[in-house]
């Protein structure tokens, strides 16, 4: 089972390269489409660089650091939104907000308050905090009463009651955040980047490949986003799910 589903995989990712291969020598003009061979030269010629994997690394951080204060900024809001309701409709109207406000605006008015360099840590952290928020009050709301008046008859209060009650019924909420939260914070994160402009960031190399016309190395540095955020995702649900299930 395990041998064909790897299987199934390789077929999907070898079909879609051979379509993307097939585009490219379509068109025929690698500064309008970089073919997929073109982009693993661009790979190649990247990889052995001090400043790629310099540009990963503080990328990764910041991006990383944001969605990091989301999740426990996010947790600690829906918790205490649950646990009092007239603090969750005072906050509601912030939430609803930061869930609505488009990125490139935020961007730019960030980019007034704090510059270029944390900008990606901030916008980060706007877009995956209503996430992780909303979704964790949704799963707290989701606890069976049943239980609740069961934990109540049996006096069962604090960590004990949160771990074996409320803690099976938000996780997956949890999960399904986190997934979620995961790829909307690389897409904001770089195109904050993009518009910011810092030194040493995946949003300048992009930048860079734009001004220059460089299409494979845009198409490159895209790839890598792809990797990272696909690598990310699986880390932080890994470690979720230990967490809470």
């Amino acid at each position: 089972m395990w041998m064909k589903k790897s299987l199934k995989k390789i077929f999907i990712l070898l079909f879609w390269l051979a379509v993307w291969q097939a585009a490219s020598l379509l068109i025929a003009n690698s500064l309008i489409f970089a073919g997929p061979i073109q982009v693993i030269e661009s790979l190649v010629r990247l990889l052995p660089t001090l400043e790629f994997w310099k540009t990963i690394f503080l990328s990764l951080a910041k991006i990383g650091g944001g969605f990091l204060l989301a999740m426990v900024g996010g947790s600690l809001i829906g918790g205490l939104s649950y646990r009092f309701p007239f603090l969750g409709e005072l906050l509601s109207p912030m939430i609803s907000l930061l869930k609505t406000v488009p990125v490139a605006s935020f961007v730019i008015l960030a980019l007034i308050w704090i510059g270029s360099s944390e900008l990606s840590v901030l916008v980060v952290f706007v877009v995956a905090f209503p996430v992780i928020a909303l979704n964790v009050q949704a799963g707290l709301k989701n606890t069976d009463w049943q239980l609740i008046e069961m934990a109540n008859v049996f006096r069962i209060r604090g960590w004990k009651r949160f771990w074996y009650f409320y803690r099976p019924a938000s996780a997956p909420f949890l999960v399904n955040a986190c997934r979620l939260a995961v790829g909307m914070s690389w897409k904001a994160g770089v195109a904050a980047e993009v518009i910011g402009v810092p030194a040493f960031s995946i949003g300048e190399q992009l930048y860079q490949a734009k001004i220059y016309l460089e299409t494979a190395d845009l198409f490159a540095w895209t790839a890598v986003v792809l990797i990272l955020s696909y690598l990310c995702e699986k880390l932080v649900l890994a470690a979720v799910q230990k967490i809470v299930f």
